[in-house]
């Protein structure tokens, strides 16, 4: 996004934050409101750019949205809807790009306020892995051809029960409307979005052999050190990754064997 989009979206989520620190208001019915309004800004284009036409005075645009979303949605996701409205965007498209992402923030902060975003993020990254290792299940996930309500079933029969209900609504979302993202760069979005909950970066970590909780300690604690923020640890076993481990933070790779990679995080501290 762009300047003034990048301003618009920084409002909206500060405006979902103080409706979400509501306990009057439930965070994962808010997520789905967000997100059949995101569809229908999506399917509706002309409508899409009615409420981001820059020459409409921004209280008329507000007024329109609570008009058509009043009877459809809860009155705190309207008035979330009308304050997007009223912000300048670049382009109408990033009105609904927000939109989306706002609905996956409130889903993660319905799993974090119940105290499982742990696990949603550990179910995210291994979704992930499990899709890019199974190359039919990825193909049925993402056939342009197959209705939604069939992947929508199949997710069903690999998470329904298995995962928390935030991930399978989420991962829902991503495959059964995609928006152009691959599942791929999606699960990543939504894997920071759950790091940011915490404000707290995400490290993947492949190595030879499982960590043991000493070494995933100070593993956690060295990162920690080296980016001045919280790392949340994904972790994945690749008996390939011989004598040592892979660390991905970002679009940067670390390489070597652990004990090396502590060793220089220690030298780059102190120099």
């Amino acid at each position: 996004m762009n300047g003034a989009s990048r301003e618009a979206l920084a409002a909206a989520r500060e405006r979902l934050d103080a409706l979400t620190d509501s306990t009057s208001v439930d965070a994962g019915s808010l997520a789905g409101e967000l997100a059949a309004v995101t569809a229908l800004l999506d399917r509706e284009v002309s409508l899409r750019r009615v409420l981001t036409d820059p020459a409409q005075a921004g209280e008329a645009k507000a007024e329109l949205a609570r008009r058509l979303l009043g009877s459809q949605v809860s009155g705190p996701a309207a008035d979330l809807v009308a304050g997007m409205v009223r912000s300048r965007w670049s382009q109408s498209r990033d009105l609904v790009d927000a939109l989306e992402e706002l609905a996956d923030i409130a889903d993660l902060t319905a799993a974090q306020k119940a105290g499982a975003l742990d696990d949603v993020e550990d179910e995210l990254f291994r979704f992930g892995r499990i899709v890019s290792s199974d190359t039919e299940l990825r193909a049925a996930l993402t056939s342009r051809s197959a209705p939604a309500s069939s992947k929508g079933g199949l997710l069903r029969s690999l998470l329904g029960g298995r995962a928390d209900a935030a991930t399978e609504r989420l991962v829902t979302r991503l495959v059964t409307a995609p928006r152009g993202r691959s599942l791929e760069t999606g699960l990543e979005s939504l894997s920071k979005l759950a790091a940011e909950r915490r404000d707290r970066m995400v490290a993947v970590v492949t190595s030879a052999v499982p960590l043991s909780d000493q070494q995933k300690q100070r593993l956690g604690d060295a990162l920690a050190k080296l980016y001045g923020r919280r790392m949340h640890l994904n972790l994945d076993v690749d008996p390939a990754v011989v004598g040592g481990i892979r660390v991905q933070v970002g679009d940067e790779v670390i390489n070597g064997s652990m004990a090396d990679r502590l060793e220089d995080a220690s030298r780059r501290l102190s120099s």
